[in-house]
């Protein structure tokens, strides 16, 4: 038999076989892309529920301190004062007196303590008298101006609650004072 055959047989299956082992490479196959989508369309959102105002639509509606706070700070209250040794209402107190009683007669609500002060000098009883007497002219004057006698106490502190510690008249005049406070609510109406 010959062998030249078979050899070249068998080399010719030996070369062919790696070949038949690999595939051909196929070419990437490309998928069609479509055109961009334009974003999606969408109704607006609805505007959100109005929120509830607050019950509290004043700094006056709400805590008395607060309120009187407000009050001085915005000048719808404000602190009258008096020369030394006197409880007569000087001119600048009666127009204080009259803003003071445009306030309180537009909110009735309201309840008020006039306080009487004084500076340091004289005795703990004279001055107790003196700003007794200084809350009770700012009383009766707000009373004439057509707020309700009521709604308006008195108390006099005398020399014990200083807005100034100095020794000095710049400080005494602000000590001689008649200071008002918000101190209650009445129902109205």
């Amino acid at each position: 038999m010959n062998r030249r055959p078979l050899s070249l047989l068998l080399l010719a299956a030996l070369v062919a076989l790696p070949l038949a082992g690999c595939a051909k490479k196929k070419a990437p196959v490309t998928t069609p892309t479509a055109a961009p989508v334009a974003a999606e369309v969408r109704a607006p959102e609805p505007a959100p529920e109005p929120v509830p105002a607050d019950p509290v639509a004043s700094p006056l509606d709400g805590e008395l301190v607060e309120a009187n706070a407000h009050a001085y700070r915005t000048g719808l209250l404000g602190d009258v004062y008096f020369d030394y040794d006197l409880a007569s209402l000087r001119q600048d107190a009666r127009d204080r007196l009259a803003k003071n009683a445009e306030f309180l007669r537009s909110r009735p609500e309201f309840t008020v303590m006039i306080e009487g002060h004084c500076d340091e000098r004289g005795t703990n009883e004279y001055n107790l008298a003196l700003g007794e007497r200084r809350a009770q002219a700012a009383r009766d004057y707000l009373i004439s101006l057509g707020v309700a006698a009521s709604r308006l106490r008195t108390v006099s502190y005398g020399e014990e609650r200083p807005v100034c510690g100095d020794s000095a008249e710049s400080c005494w005049q602000l000590n001689r004072r008649a200071h008002f406070l918000l101190n209650g609510r009445v129902p109205v109406g």
